[in-house]
């Protein structure tokens, strides 16, 4: 009932910067926190940023000063920026959201999307 896609992955060199995208669709009431996850290879999948209805954000201390999420409740999407790659950013990246669906009675939903790659090349 709650569809996510991401976008924006791709290769790009240490230093450079991409910005990925993950718009979120169904029968939505409210959404209340979306974040942005990671999995390495060989590697739990780790929070790497956060942001709620409020838009208060939390990140992961590898990434605090390099990367902004953000969110446009409008579209219902979420962005990262992501500034500063280093070659250890590289995973698959997630997207999460989480909130209430239109249904009666009403449900709470915790959707995922398929994953995006984003390589840093040293």
């Amino acid at each position: 009932q709650v569809q996510l896609v991401e976008s924006g992955g791709g290769l790009v060199q240490a230093g450079g910067s991409l910005r990925l995208a993950c718009v979120v669709s169904g029968s939505i009431f409210s959404m209340n926190t979306m974040g942005w996850y990671r999995q390495a290879p060989g590697e739990q999948r780790e929070l790497v940023a956060r942001i709620g209805s409020g838009s208060s954000t939390i990140y992961a201390d590898s990434v605090k000063g390099r990367f902004t999420i953000s969110r446009d409740n409008a579209k219902n999407t979420a962005y990262l920026q992501m500034n500063s790659l280093k070659p250890e950013d590289t995973a698959v990246y997630y997207c999460n959201a989480r909130g209430y669906l239109a249904t009666m009675p009403v449900n709470n939903f915790d959707s995922w999307g398929q994953g995006t790659q984003v390589t840093v090349s040293s």
